[in-house]
């Protein structure tokens, strides 16, 4: 029977890597019956990364040790793919067509999005365009009305100057590297796009295309269920958490574009706000967000991890 269910492992992941999405097996034993249901959502939870982000590279998980807690307690859980620098909305067009495969394998009707950064606006868009195919989106630190770390970049490299082809030759290159070393690497690839997008205009006309669950306020809250999807949020408000993290000195320094608005360094407070605020002010940066860089984050803190497996049970019992 053991060999049987490895067999069925290997054909399963085989047919998801060919689909662009990693798959997210958990391990160990399962404990009690209420542990092992705790995260059981009615569909499938997709994880989507933001920009420069993975799956898995060299080793290092984007959502590291998320996956397994969630499938440890009974979730279902995939780890989408999609280009580490594009648009919302091709981004997005990628997402869907990896949505579309795991409910066609799966058989389930919907799934539950879960995007961080840029991950959130790229999983709204594809609950704007085809809400029969989500139940929930859930934003982490998302770019959801613009970045001011973005505007204050697009504000220095005026278009079609030198330094904006140096810059943008810059973040190819680190895109290119990402796509070769993790499962990604037949995305398309656009930097200017990416720019674009995240400052707070480029970020503003997707909402107008796009604006299901976006706060109409400055700094309140979206509406909780669109069309029927379930809208949420969470995000940190503390740039610097970890001597021990090599990311956190960079936040530290882009946390600063904020003045005195809390941010987690990439993503102010108030832009990251979407449907059911669940909390805005946790202790963590852009980063610890999805417990990345091996969970070097902040040891006053709720686990980042903790808090996916709270939210999968939140949406268990909204039977979602």
């Amino acid at each position: 029977m053991g060999k049987l269910i490895a067999a069925k492992r290997i054909l399963a992941t085989a047919a998801l890597l060919a689909a662009g999405l990693q798959p997210a097996f958990g391990m160990g034993s399962v404990p009690a019956d209420t542990e092992a249901t705790y995260t059981k959502t009615k569909y499938p939870i997709v994880l989507v990364h933001g920009v420069l982000g993975f799956d898995s590279m060299l080793g290092v998980d984007y959502f590291y040790g998320i996956p397994t807690e969630l499938q440890r307690s009974g979730a279902q859980v995939y780890i989408a793919q999609v280009s580490p620098a594009d648009s919302y909305e091709r981004r997005g067009e990628q997402l869907l067509e990896q949505v579309q495969r795991i409910v066609a394998m799966t058989g389930a009707q919907k799934v539950n999005l879960i995007g961080h950064s840029m991950g959130s606006p790229t999983s709204r868009y594809v609950a704007s365009v085809r809400p029969d195919l989500v139940a929930s989106v859930t934003s982490v630190g998302g770019v959801n009305k613009g970045s001011k770390v973005a505007d204050a970049v697009r504000g220095v490299l005026p278009p079609g100057s030198v330094a904006e082809s140096v810059v943008v030759a810059a973040g190819g290159a680190l895109a290119s590297m990402i796509r070769l070393f993790s499962t990604g690497s037949s995305l398309s690839q656009d930097e200017l796009a990416t720019l674009n997008s995240l400052t707070t205009p480029g970020t503003l006309a997707f909402n107008s295309r796009h604006p299901q669950a976006v706060p109409t306020t400055a700094c309140g809250e979206g509406a909780y269920q669109v069309n029927g999807i379930h809208y949420f949020s969470w995000s940190g408000a503390q740039p610097y958490t970890n001597p021990l993290d090599v990311g956190d000195p960079l936040l530290a320094v882009t946390g600063l574009v904020f003045g005195a608005e809390p941010n987690d360094g990439l993503v102010g407070t108030c832009s990251s706000r979407l449907g059911q605020v669940i909390r805005d002010n946790y202790r963590f940066n852009h980063l610890d967000e999805t417990n990345m860089f091996f969970g070097l984050g902040n040891i006053l803190e709720t686990s980042p991890v903790t808090l996916f497996r709270q939210h999968a049970n939140r949406l268990r019992n909204l039977g979602v």
